[in-house]
């Protein structure tokens, strides 16, 4: 199929990645107000991940089951209409916010979150196939990695911009006394942004793209050990993402950490979340055909570069508010960029080997951060962005490797994994409430990046013994 402009139809799709990485990351700021505003437990307040994430899971299995009992939902509508449809719901989410901020009802804009979520989970069904099916499928792999990027630019720079419609700054600092109400704004705004992009999709000359492929009936991919393993890991591995950063306003609020309120964290939740743009960007140069030595100079180069945009970006909010000495907290986070492109070029670009990598350095992070305190233990829990970056895409891959048949299937099986966000933030939460310490609650994080490393290592094996050598 021949496709005019395909780089403009790219361009307008790629706005619908920068939403779900934009959103997921404010999703932090809201827990911290949350929590101020209605008196919650830390438990309670790590419901707004629950929410967001068993949308994701909700949507996902209510689509599996209409492509197995019925048929194909996207093959009925067309993926267009598929991502209008998907924006739509958002928008109705996202309205959702206005009378339940009026009504001071947490319950109601927890629902308001899940609505978004619906959509999001629509939308992620249908926007990876629509950018492959923009172009040459050989070169697909190029323009999933660069929506990805736009992806983890929105998560950087979400809590900063979402802080400063919420609070009137970007500091986070609520000087007007606006308290829930403050949510009504932004989500206004990010309605009206949701419906702009759907009347640019449904006047752009968009391709019609709709799959041949059909998902095969009964549960016949579960019989793969590496999709069992993928699922779990799977499950924690976006858990873990979210908890860490979803309990660290409350763990640097702590006088033995650095005696912050949450609205004076927002700059290293933006960092946490700029980690992850760092790490994917470092990631996507390996879907590119270059050379051997362009590769391994832009294995440094371009996590620097992503560095410097996550700088920038704060730096303009710190001359913002008038405190531009506060950047030097952001440079105490070079030697944690540098471990990290040393661990790509020890991964070597193989998926399970990099997984193991990432996943054990992660936890050697996450233990660090639990015994120490002050900035050095902030600094450790937040380098788990760092290498959380790419552990995605190799789960993913690993999965799904010698799948044949079932490959959708378990596709779908991985999709749905994504409910670990809506668990473990929670059981995190649950832990710290219980102990009555939220540092010791990190230990949960431990757990998670050690099943990962497990995962990793019996994977090599489960592919080895079907004939697949993934990492040759």
């Amino acid at each position: 199929m021949k496709i005019n402009n395909p780089g403009r139809s790219l361009a307008v799709i790629v706005l619908v990645f920068f939403f779900w990485g934009f959103v997921a990351a404010s999703n932090t700021v809201l827990i911290g107000l949350f929590k101020e505003g209605f008196e919650l437990t830390q438990f309670q307040s790590q419901l707004v991940d629950w929410a967001f994430y068993a949308a994701y899971f909700s949507g996902s299995l209510v689509y599996f089951l209409l492509s197995v009992f019925w048929r194909d939902p996207l093959n009925a509508i067309g993926y267009k209409k598929g991502l209008i449809l998907g924006l739509g719901i958002s928008a109705i989410g996202s309205l959702g916010f206005i009378p339940a901020a009026d009504m001071q009802s947490y319950p109601l804009m927890l629902t308001s979150l899940f609505v978004v979520g619906l959509g999001f989970s629509l939308q992620q069904i249908v926007a990876n196939p629509y950018v492959i099916a923009l172009g040459e499928p050989k070169t697909g792999a190029h323009r999933v990695s660069l929506a990805g990027g736009i992806n983890s630019f929105g998560t950087a720079i979400g809590p900063l911009l979402v802080s400063y419609a919420i609070f009137g700054n970007i500091t986070g600092e609520n000087k007007f006394g606006l308290g829930i109400q403050g949510v009504k704004a932004p989500y206004l705004y990010l309605a009206g942004a949701f419906v702009l992009v759907a009347i640019i999709l449904a006047l752009s000359k968009l391709p019609k793209v709709t799959s041949t492929e059909k998902i095969e009936k009964g549960i016949g991919a579960l019989k793969f050990p590496q999709l069992r393993w993928g699922m779990l890991a799977i499950f924690v591995y976006v858990g873990v993402e979210v908890a860490i950063q979803s309990n660290l306003p409350e763990l640097m609020k702590q006088p033995d950490i650095l005696g912050l309120t949450s609205d004076h964290t927002v700059h290293f939740i933006s960092l946490y979340w700029g980690s992850l743009m760092i790490g994917r960007w470092a990631g996507a140069i390996a879907a590119f055909n270059l050379q051997t030595q362009t590769r391994k100079i832009l294995l440094t180069v371009v996590p620097l570069v992503a560095y410097l945009v996550l700088l920038g970006v704060n730096w303009i909010k710190f001359n913002a508010i008038g405190t531009p000495e506060k950047m030097i907290e952001l440079y105490y986070y070079f030697p944690f960029v540098l471990l990290m492109i040393i661990a790509t070029y020890i991964g070597q670009e193989k998926p399970a080997r990099t997984l193991m990598i990432y996943s054990f350095v992660a936890l050697v992070m996450m233990l660090v951060g639990i015994f120490t305190d002050g900035k050095t233990s902030v600094y450790f829990f937040i380098s788990g962005g760092l290498f959380c970056s790419i552990m995605w895409p190799c789960i993913f891959s690993l999965s799904l490797a010698g799948l044949g048949k079932y490959t959708n299937q378990g596709s779908a099986f991985l999709i749905m994994m994504i409910l670990g966000g809506a668990i473990i933030p929670p059981l995190q939460g649950a832990v710290a409430d219980y102990t009555q310490d939220i540092h010791f609650s990190y230990w949960l994080t431990v757990i998670c990046f050690a099943l990962i490393l497990l995962y990793a290592f019996r994977v090599k094996k489960h592919l080895k013994d079907q004939g697949v050598d993934y990492d040759a």
